[in-house]
């Protein structure tokens, strides 16, 4: 993912997708203390790469605590077997509380591993 800075520069950031019912779906695995969390909450432009081309898209909060959870688990199933410490901080309530959609790239599922 890419962060545009308050100067205009941008800041590429790796980020871990899950699939939820089409929608993707992504956290901070830092919680709300990661820089690139707060400029996103501050409205900062921001892109993903998806096969090589930067798409901007928009995030949205995801306060619904069944598809926090249900993030949760597919971070777990898709994750867990190469990556277990890190999907631990993906899973933690810290991290749990910055999940986000994209809502503007339309049907991903597809695009998705």
């Amino acid at each position: 993912m890419r962060v545009r800075h308050a100067d205009g520069r941008w800041s590429a950031r790796p980020i871990w997708v899950v699939a939820i019912d089409g929608e993707a779906c992504i956290r901070s695995a830092f919680g709300r203390r990661s820089a690139w969390y707060r400029r996103v909450q501050a409205h900062a432009a921001t892109e993903v790469d998806l096969g090589g081309v930067n798409l901007p898209v928009r995030l949205e909060p995801v306060d619904d605590p069944a598809l926090v959870h249900r993030v949760s688990a597919a971070y777990r199933t898709k994750y867990a077997l190469s990556w277990p410490s890190p999907v631990e901080m993906m899973i933690s309530p810290e991290a749990a509380r910055t999940t986000m959609r994209l809502t503007n790239i339309g049907e991903v599922s597809e695009l998705l591993p």
